[in-house]
């Protein structure tokens, strides 16, 4: 092979692919970040969702925005797109998962890894600048009254978030990194974290790892879909070709660059599918289980609006506090800001059921017995203004396989345990109580009412690690099994349910890989 044009060519820019793009970068190596997404400035960003345009990815129809929706058999998936990744769309919120997370799984056996991670949340924490929320609004008062409620108010807390409060609207000189980062501008509580920030407050990874990555000469190539690995050698030990096109033009230009490693850190949804297409020609070698152990957070989503307009839950930050309900389950209050009402045409009642049948005359009985609610609700002046989502998530493990399907996409299947399920008990009476509190009515996407599948922010696993080939993706250093200078960090690589917002994890053990590659020699 001719001498590489990159040491590391790294797939993906979201919390995987930026820390790896910045810890190579400070040891000496020439980096190079993929991305799918467009590079987007606060400019950019929509001022609501009802603009699909900005908002939503969807190529096909020429929207080239920050967010994507993606439905499966089991699931659907909402996720981030551009330079950034998952952390444009993201609600900020940094938890440390609870034990169980751990220590079970494939990767429970191959190290201690609450002692082995400590250091790496720890630098995680720092480099997203995560600090308690100050502010309580509304939604979060309401959830401290359920609390209270359900006799659990020592476990009511403010979340940690990756937002810099400062001054509200006041500019001010790097805060974080000596003066090495941007600007920052205090946060306003506008609500509109997960439409895009823009207001510069949100700690976003072009806004850190990034950033600081760029300043040591690493190189982002946005708006380029990769499509293919190619080894050289018998298992890449002399380099790859990775070869790529257009992203966003029907017939995208196609190119090839040439790296000595590379990093997959694509996300659940780009890294897996792209590996399981691998898998049929270039990289033969990888292991069976790609695909297996995908996991959803066993989350709930559930929208509860106020019949009155005298109440505002846009007022905050996208997740200002946090419930843990029980051992392995918590809620939390989600907000946005004023005007993106785009999913209200989406909701219809919360009801449950065995199938579809029932659960659709079910919803057409709640019309009918509550049918003065339901008009408040579905014309409600503001929808994002006046409802407060609840995001339940719990550590119970169920998964799922995907599987490349006969368009070349990906489909999904049960693997362990049982199917995610849209319909948990303890979400549904909580979401009552909370409704109850606020004066309002509990609502769910209507994929979850008509096809029982549930919806989530946080898919994760497909290449997950283990001892051997037969049992996970990856080795406990993330390099993957078959191939030599190959890794996984992004959230495929997550080998067990954490039960709490994934994103602080996802850097946290790419830190902890990264750690592991040596500095470049005659650098």
């Amino acid at each position: 092979m001719e001498e590489a044009e990159y040491d590391y060519v790294i797939i993906g820019s979201g919390f995987g692919g930026s820390v790896s793009a910045l810890r190579l970068s400070e040891k000496g190596y020439k980096v190079l970040v993929i991305e799918k997404g467009k590079r987007l400035e606060a400019a950019d960003f929509p001022k609501s969702n009802w603009n699909l345009r900005k908002w939503m990815w969807l190529p096909f129809a020429k929207c080239f925005g920050l967010f994507k929706l993606t439905f499966f058999r089991h699931v659907g998936v909402v996720s981030g797109v551009g330079v950034g990744g998952g952390s444009l769309v993201y609600a900020n919120t940094l938890p440390i998962p609870k034990e169980a997370f751990f220590k079970t799984g494939s990767w429970s056996d191959l190290a201690d890894w609450e002692g082995e991670l400590k250091p790496y949340y720890a630098i995680a924490k720092q480099m997203l600048g995560a600090t308690p929320n100050p502010h309580l609004q509304r939604g979060d008062k309401a959830l401290q009254e359920l609390a209270k409620q359900i006799g659990k108010e020592e476990h009511f807390e403010p979340t940690e978030v990756a937002i810099y409060f400062g001054k509200p609207d006041e500019t001010v000189p790097d805060p974080y990194f000596g003066g090495k980062g941007p600007e920052r501008t205090g946060c306003t509580q506008c609500g509109a974290c997960m439409i895009g920030c823009p207001n510069g407050s949100k700690n976003t990874l072009d806004k850190n790892y990034l950033y600081l990555a760029e300043g040591l000469g690493a190189k982002i190539k946005p708006e380029s879909l990769v499509y293919d690995v190619v080894p050289h050698g018998k298992n890449g030990e002399e380099g790859y070709t990775i070869k790529y096109k257009k992203s966003t033009k029907y017939f995208g230009k196609k190119g090839s660059i040439k790296a000595k490693s590379v990093i997959f850190a694509g996300g659940v949804l780009g890294t897996v599918k792209l590996l399981l297409k691998l898998k049929r020609n270039s990289l033969k070698n990888l292991s069976d289980q790609v695909g297996a152990d995908v996991r959803t957070n066993s989350e709930s989503l559930v929208g509860v609006t106020a019949y009155g307009r005298d109440k505002s839950f846009s007022e905050g930050i996208a997740i200002g506090s946090i419930l843990h309900t029980d051992e392995h389950s918590h809620l939390e209050p989600v907000r946005y800001s004023s005007g993106n009402g785009f999913w209200r045409i989406f909701m219809t009642p919360m009801v449950k059921g065995g199938n579809v049948f029932v659960r659709i005359a079910r919803m057409f009985g709640d019309y009918f017995r509550h049918p003065i609610k339901n008009l408040k609700v579905f014309f409600t002046d503001d929808w994002s203004k006046r409802t407060q989502i609840l995001l339940f998530m719990q550590s119970i493990d169920t998964t799922l396989k995907f599987r490349r399907n006969w368009f070349g996409g990906m489909g999904s299947r049960k693997d362990k345990g049982k199917a995610p399920t849209a319909f948990i008990p303890e979400a549904q009476e909580l979401a009552h109580k909370f409704s109850d509190i606020v004066d309002g009515k509990p609502m769910v996407m209507s994929t979850e009412t008509l096809l029982g599948i549930p919806t989530t922010a946080h898919i994760l696993g497909g290449a997950v690690m283990g001892k051997s080939k037969k049992e996970g993706v990856i080795d406990h250093n993330n390099f993957v099994f078959g191939y030599e200078n190959m890794m996984v960090c992004d959230g495929s690589m997550i080998s067990a349910n954490p039960g709490v917002n994934p994103s602080l994890s996802i850097t946290a053990i790419s830190e902890y890989a990264m750690s592991k590659i040596p500095e470049k020699e005659n650098k």
